[in-house]
Parts: structure tokens; sequence; C-alpha cells
């Protein structure tokens, strides 16, 4: 079915990106908003807004059924849910698909398969992908739970089985700790999930966050390389690169080959990211989790591909063949994507929303923002911080960090405090610029350099 009218089902910079591709692709755009976003940028670039509810989300951006009716009030064919919300609700997309309408992303089967974290381990040891040691499935109680980990040693991960976003994550380096991050873990993804089944892991101290990005018709799947996420802050991406600059040639195709032999298994349809810790010293990966929707970080993809993913995405759901054949696509370059947020960084990260009282983007040869940003934009309390990605691309890293420095000089918003003082710290990082990190390298690194972060 070929896609003629769009809703997008999101908000902040993610809407409009979506709204941009579409009209690209020549299709009438249609944002569904909460009260709080009535004068978004997504709403002033689309053909059509329609209010859905209140600021909580529970109201509006998480009300399936008020969605539903602003598809159909608006003459929306399709549905493009961006990025969280209800971009994984398997619920949804059946509810989406019963309304006649097209949803933008994987079959509901293939999202409830893959957003089973236990479920998706098992898939991807059938299809030959290495995966962390750990508990087979959901574990039910502390005692099971203590002989396993017994055999794994410490430290170990315990994790929720539903959801994402680092909740219900505990790390725990002994018995003491584990017998009270147990419990808790499973509390946390029950309030944020709405199931509290966890599992253990072990947990590798200083593996590399690396992610592979694909594509897929539901019948043919292509790679477009990997991205480097490791540095996290309480599990959730800071700074994210590609191509992972720590990957040997011969590690990066058996990356690759592992991500499009899942995603292949599963028949995928749209794109997805396939997560994977990698052990440097090793040279090993391990399967973590398959994100069924787009990423935040799919800009650096984007540069060294000079593949527009989110109009692939929409012309897949409007019923094309992939376009594209692995050897279509090729690395060039290297890219490197800062999230800036209405945070505080000298002041334990706190949110900061209000008014923006001055907005500049910064700009030139290699550099892009993907923002909701203009001058005179509320920030509002309800939602996810991210402002916008400060995207740059480069033909090698190193002149990709220097240009990074200069656009982040260049980057002028006031009104909000935001995290760009600990990107300019982090690019002129020793560490950072030799990309000698991993997942537990922020955090540390935080405390030590606080006071350059005002």
């Amino acid at each position: 079915m070929a896609i003629h009218s769009l809703l997008v089902a999101n908000r902040g910079e993610i809407a409009v990106r979506i709204v941009r591709a579409a009209r690209e692709l020549g299709m009438r755009t249609i944002v569904a908003h909460s009260r709080a976003d009535a004068d978004s940028l997504a709403v002033r670039l689309a053909d059509r807004a329609e209010e859905i509810g209140p600021p909580p989300t529970s109201k509006s951006y998480l009300n399936a059924e008020a969605i539903l009716v602003a598809a159909e009030n608006t003459g929306a064919d399709a549905i493009h849910p961006g990025y969280g919300f209800l971009a994984e609700n398997a619920d949804f997309v059946r509810a989406v698909e019963a309304a006649g309408l097209v949803f933008v992303g994987p079959e509901a089967a293939t999202i409830r398969l893959m957003g089973d974290k236990i479920a998706a381990r098992g898939v991807a040891a059938k299809a030959g992908v290495p995966t962390v040691a750990g508990s087979p499935g959901r574990i039910d109680s502390p005692a099971a739970a203590r002989t396993l980990v017994a055999r794994l040693g410490f430290p170990v991960l315990i994790k929720a089985a539903a959801g994402g976003g680092g909740r219900g994550i505990r790390v725990a380096h002994d018995e003491t700790e584990f017998d009270r991050l147990f419990p808790q873990a499973g509390m946390e993804a029950l309030a944020a999930f709405g199931d509290g089944g966890v599992y253990v892991e072990k947990f590798i101290p200083r593996a590399r966050h690396v992610e592979v990005q694909i594509l897929g018709d539901g019948e043919h799947v292509v790679h477009c390389y990997e991205r480097e996420c490791s540095l996290q802050r309480r599990r959730q991406k800071v700074w994210e690169e590609a191509p992972a600059v720590s990957l040997p040639g011969k590690v990066r195709r058996e990356l690759c080959a592992c991500a499009v032999s899942l995603a292949r298994s599963v028949r995928y349809r749209g794109a997805g990211t396939l997560e994977f810790l990698y052990d440097e010293d090793s040279e090993t990966f391990h399967f973590l989790e398959m994100n069924t929707r787009i990423q935040v970080e799919h800009p650096v993809t984007e540069c060294v591909t000079g593949i527009d993913l989110v109009r692939e995405m929409l012309m897949i759901a409007g019923g094309e063949p992939l376009r594209l054949r692995q050897d279509d696509i090729d690395l060039n370059g290297h890219a490197i994507e800062c999230r800036i947020n209405a945070e505080d960084p000298a002041n334990g990260f706190l949110p900061n929303p209000g008014v923006v009282e001055a907005f500049m983007a910064p700009g030139g040869p290699g550099v892009r923002f993907d923002t909701m940003l203009y001058p005179g934009c509320t920030i509002p309390p309800f939602y996810d911080s991210l402002l916008g990605k400060l995207v740059v691309w480069d033909q090698s890293r190193a002149s990709a960090l220097r240009r990074m420095e200069r656009a982040l000089t260049e980057l002028d918003l006031t009104g909000v405090k935001t995290t760009k003082p600990l990107h300019q710290a982090l690019a002129a990082d020793r560490d950072v610029r030799s990309a000698n990190v991993h997942t537990g390298f922020l955090e540390p690194w935080l405390e030590r350099h606080r006071a350059k972060l005002g």
C-alpha cells in the first residue's frame, strides 16, 4: 500500500526529521501532538497537526486510542512512531493494522519477540550469534539466581526482561550486593514496563558498546555497518560515532554478518539496530538486544553511508522492496554525534526546561544539527530533555573531532542550560581523542571533571 498521508506519532527532533523525509517523498504530513507541543517546530512544519491530549504522556503520546482517532480525523493512511513512546509496542501495531493503516516499522510479532530480551537471546543463539553467558530464561527466585551466579562468578548484571533505556538494570559485585539489588531490579522493571521479570548475565566491565544498523523488507536484509556508543551515563548514550574505530576489519565483517543473519531469521522489515558488547582484549563480541525502530543515533550512519534511513523505512512500509544490496553500501569517512540536552551538567544533570531566548545552529561543511529548536520556543518539563543532535562528518576521526570542537563553539543557545559544556570537555579529552573508552568510562570521568562543566 503506497503511503500518501503520514501521521507522525511523536515529538521533538525525531518528529521534525520524519516530517522532512516524508515531504521529500511527496507525502502529506500530519503531526499528532500534546497540548504542550502545540507550537513545536514539527507542528509548524507539517501540513496539518492534531492535538491528542494534555501534556502527560499517558494522556497523549502513549494514548493509542487518541492517536488512532487523530489518524482517522485527518485521513492518514500510515503512522510513523519514531522512537520511544509506542514505537516498540506490539499491541499498538496490531491496533494500527486493525484500523486499516500502515505501521512504519516491523510486524507486531517481530516487535514482541525481539522486545523480550530473553526470547531475543534465544533467537540470537539459534542464528549462531554469540550471547553473553547468563540465565537461559527469567529467574523467578533469589535462590535460583544465587545458584546461577555461583556458576557465572561476579560481577553480574541483573536485567529487566522487557523494556530498555537502561532501566531495571543493576550490577552486583558480590553476594551481599546481589541479594539487595535483585528485588530492586524487578520492582523497577515492573514500574517502568509493567513486567517485573528479570534475568542474569555475566558483566563485562570494560566492554565497548557497538551496534549494527540493518534494513530489511521481510525478505532481504542488509547492514549499514556499525556505530560505537560506549560513552554512556546511567546506561544512557551521550556521544556516538560511526564507524567503531576499535574494530579490526575481520571482527567488523563477522559482527555485521551476525546482525544480518539474526535479522533475516525473523524476516525483519524496516530499520532496526542490533546491540553488542565488544571485548577489545579478546576481540570477541556478544549480542545484547535488538531495537525494532529507528535509533536516536541514526544520523552518524547516514553520514558515513550516504543512506537516508528514514526515507528507506517509509519506502519499505509503503510496499516497495528493499532497493539496496550489500555491495551498494560503503563506508566513507567518520561521523560523531553529540546529544544536546536541556540539562545542567554542573548540577547533577538536573533537567532545565524553559524558553529558548536565542538560538543559532552551527554550519559549514560536514555539520548537521537535527533539532526541535527555534528562537522563542518553549522546552516543556514533561518529556525527555533531548533538544537536538549535533553531528559532524569528515574524512578521518581526527579531523571529525576538530570539526566537532568548532561546531560546538558555534552553537549558540541561551535561556536554558545544556550539555554543550560536557561535549566540549569530552572533545578535548585525551582518552576520548585516542578512543580509549568503554561503557564504564564516563561516570568516573564526570566525577573527576565536574568543575569543567559549569
